[in-house]
């Protein structure tokens, strides 16, 4: 009989070769598909190719999905995939007492045990450390073996479609059609017809496997859950930020100029960008980070929407490009995709440890306006409002997103064009014909420069790094203008929040005992929390910053509303600070956590409870 569940979270973990990643994210596909919620975690090795079978080189796919609306990927797993005995070693933590796990038999044998640091002559599969959970052992390597017995292929190719049978086995488990996945065998496969037929039919194997098995009683429906009406489909953080900067340019009517270096986690947006160049897409994969930045400027320059994409040790060296469109007042938007430590710390492991570099990283008085991504699917609506701000108030923009929200994946509802808001040009004022001459850094009642492309008739005018004179732009080193100058460079970026919406409280109270306030990936950890909380009566809310400088002009009217507001952030309080600037009597806490993994909902309930007692007790 199957069972009905509201939700179900599962791991698949194995080795960097097992192909871990492609089994959760056809798993992902299907269960878009089905109509479920859902959040995904992918966590990838840090090395390019650890070493086989050791606990660096394990890589991770977590999915939660439900009949529910789903805001993480969840603490812990109910189902652990199990593909060797290091992989066995670093996830069996996560998984929930008498959850259920899965291993392959052949990545248990004596190299696999000494190679993830067991005793090779210990039976772990019958050990203490396995008994809290419900075991399926599978001989998914020899079956694999077995199925394509007749198969041209050589033996290592053949134990490479064991996660074929995996994910047959899974899909079967929870109820699910195959067919998603053999439309995807066919066409990834589509040149190599022996390759095609052995992957389709190890996947048939697995399906067919739980029933020959007598697995039946792991049989369970997750039914599709209740979804704003609309069109859907699985989507990733950086291609959905992808499609935030394409949308942005179609919308204001220009070409979009995308400059990067390839750099983990940000290279997928340069490899999405490429697949659209005939819709006035042009990307450019430059030698470095600096000449990716300048060739952004210079196609704003030109006129096109300039953007370039990096990590933290590409925004470093981007700084004095940045700097110098900062100077010129010209639209460009710099997106960040962070990662974990300084210098090149841990390239796969998230972290938001760069706002305060986004912030204050450049020489001199250099205000930029920044804004976060707080989700895989609201990357779009963060990305198109970085390039609003740029085009439409003349300046370089910083658009935050990080590993966890990149790699990350949740159902999206595809937006409407013509509902987006509208972008608007500063356009100069039509040229009288009586001999003015054009001033390039005239400025509008927003103290906005207009744009003007090079060729167009009447308006030569010169642009540059040094400071200039207002409104004329010739090269000035008077002190009373370089002071005029810098006022109005900070005060054009402090006006950007008349144009911003109203921060609007994201789950819970309006006001009361605690205020949770998020920014980037917390979104999803904290409103989990929220509503935990406010299951167990607590008067607490949640909001979540899209928008960090210059922040809403409503947001200090919300926080005065609770007695204490805590920031989790994966850092060590950078947003913590610069709240504490802005609003000095306003009771901020912190929670920092710097692991390279993303929060876990208990973490943010139990400090939130110790915050809650505090105040109950008058503390």
């Amino acid at each position: 009989m199957t069972k009905q569940k509201e939700n179900i979270a599962i791991k698949f973990a194995g080795d960097s070769g097992d192909g871990m990643q492609l089994t959760g994210a056809q798993f992902t596909d299907n269960t878009a598909a089905h109509g479920n919620d859902f959040a995904t975690f992918p966590n990838y090795p840090a090395e390019i190719r650890a070493p086989q079978g050791t606990i660096h080189g394990v890589s991770g796919f977590q999915i939660h999905f439900g009949s529910r609306l789903i805001h993480t990927p969840g603490d812990e797993f109910d189902v652990l995939v199990a593909m060797n005995a290091a992989a066995l070693k670093d996830s069996l933590s996560g998984l929930k007492s008498n959850g259920v796990l899965i291993v392959d038999r052949a990545g248990f044998d004596k190299k696999n045990l000494r190679l993830a640091g067991f005793d090779p002559d210990q039976d772990v599969l019958s050990s203490p450390m396995v008994n809290n959970f419900d075991c399926i052992v599978v001989e998914a390597s020899r079956f694999a073996q077995e199925t394509l017995a007749d198969s041209p292929l050589d033996p290592k190719a053949k134990d490479r479609s064991k996660n074929m049978f995996i994910l047959g086995l899974i899909l079967w488990m929870y109820s699910r059609d195959i067919a998603s996945v053999e439309r995807f065998i066919s066409e990834k496969f589509k040149d190599d017809e022996v390759l095609r037929k052995a992957n389709l039919e190890v996947l048939e194997a697995g399906y067919h496997y739980g029933e020959t098995a007598e697995l039946s009683r792991y049989k369970t429906e997750v039914k599709a859950a209740s979804l704003a009406p609309g069109e859907y489909r699985n989507i990733m953080g950086n291609t959905a930020l992808a499609y935030g900067l394409m949308a942005a340019a179609a919308k204001a009517k220009l070409h979009m100029f995308y400059g990067s270096y390839p750099i983990t986690p940000a290279s997928d947006i340069l490899h999405e960008l490429a697949k659209h160049k005939y819709h006035g897409v042009q990307t450019f994969q430059a030698e470095d980070e600096i000449a990716a930045a300048c060739a952004a400027i210079g196609a704003s320059f030109g006129g096109a929407l300039g953007v370039t994409g990096t990590s933290g040790p590409g925004l470093a060296l981007k700084s004095e490009a940045v700097n110098l469109a900062l100077m010129l007042e010209l639209p460009l938007v710099v997106v960040d995709v962070q990662r974990a430590g300084p210098s090149t710390g841990m390239p796969t492991k998230t972290e938001q440890s760069d706002l305060l570099f986004a912030m204050y990283g450049r020489n001199g008085e250099s205000p930029i306006p920044i804004v976060a991504a707080g989700s895989p699917s609201g990357a779009f609506s963060a990305a198109y409002w970085a390039c609003k701000l740029a085009v439409e108030h003349m300046t370089p923009v910083v658009l935050l997103s990080d590993g966890y929200i990149a790699n990350g994946s949740e159902p999206w509802r595809f937006p409407q064009l013509d509902k987006l808001p509208d972008i608007m040009i500063p356009k100069a004022p039509e040229d009288k014909g009586m001999g003015e001459s054009y001033l390039p850094y005239q400025r509008n009642s927003d103290l906005v420069r207009s744009w003007v492309t090079p060729g167009t008739p009447n308006k030569q005018h010169r642009i540059g790094g040094l400071e200039k004179e207002l409104e004329t732009g010739n090269v000035s080193y008077d002190p009373d203008n370089h002071q005029a100058m810098t006022d109005m460079r900070e005060e054009k970026v402090r006006r950007i929040a008349t144009y911003l919406p109203n921060q609007e409280i994201h789950c819970g109270e309006s006001q009361g005992d605690l205020l949770i306030l998020g920014w980037g990936n917390t979104t999803g950890i904290i409103q989990s929390s929220v509503k935990e909380l406010m299951e167990d009566g607590f008067k607490v809310g949640q909001i979540q910053l899209g928008f960090i400088n210059p922040m809403p002009k409503n947001l200090g009217e919300i926080l005065n509303k609770f007695k204490c507001i805590l920031i989790p952030e994966l850092n060590t309080g950078q947003l913590l600070k610069l709240m504490t600037i802005a609003y000095p009597t306003c009771n901020f806490l912190g929670l920092h956590k710097v692991k390279g993994v993303p929060f876990k909902k208990q973490e943010i309930v139990d400090e939130a409870r110790k915050i809650l007692k505090e105040v109950e007790n008058g503390q």
